[in-house]
């Protein structure tokens, strides 16, 4: 009896939180890529918000140096990877940046206008929570990411791979070509 007490208490302060607020908010978002700041964009939206406002919006790019200039970016993204590759024997593993908000923070201002961009929106909402719980307010997720995500159709011929939607496959320019200015350097 006192263990549901708790847990009633609990959730009645969970639900009053702002992370409860903005998954209230977001149903068409999928829950891992949900922020506590609840703001959204999908890369068409980032695209057209960018080119209407170049120098007051920054693109993000928060995946790994390899997949930043191994599958493309976008001409405009920053690179600052939220997790490194680590392979090893048996796997590859991802490992946090332990220097992501300290180089945020050093770069930008807290009311800095942010467009967070991962492969597919996973990765970046953990940079936006993690942004947000050290008082960056205006960082929105781009929740189809660089690549999309999968279509899922059996006998379709691009059955599990990322073209559904995404910068790459909206429109949106990109490009292998590498700016010093944009690289992450640790």
């Amino acid at each position: 009896m006192h263990l549901r007490i708790v847990a009633s208490l609990l959730l009645l302060v969970f639900l009053h939180t702002p992370a409860a607020v903005a998954l209230a908010e977001s149903p068409g978002v999928p829950l891992n890529k949900q922020t506590n700041l609840g703001l959204y964009l999908t890369a068409t939206e980032a695209w057209t918000l960018w080119q209407a406002h170049p120098e007051q919006t920054i693109v993000l790019d928060v995946r790994t140096q390899e997949e930043y200039m191994l599958v493309g970016h976008a001409p405009m993204a920053r690179n600052i990877p939220v997790m490194f590759l680590e392979p090893t024997w048996e796997r590859i593993a991802m490992t946090p940046n332990s220097d992501f908000i300290s180089q945020i923070k050093n770069q930008f201002k807290q009311d800095a206008l942010l467009l967070l961009m991962c492969r597919s929106g996973g990765r970046s909402a953990m940079a936006v929570n993690a942004l947000a719980e050290v008082g960056f307010t205006r960082v929105y997720n781009i929740i189809d990411g660089f690549e999309g995500d999968k279509i899922r159709e059996r006998g379709h011929n691009n059955d599990g791979k990322r073209m559904l939607n995404g910068w790459k496959n909206a429109g949106a320019p990109w490009t292998y070509d590498l700016d010093p200015a944009l690289l992450y350097l640790p």
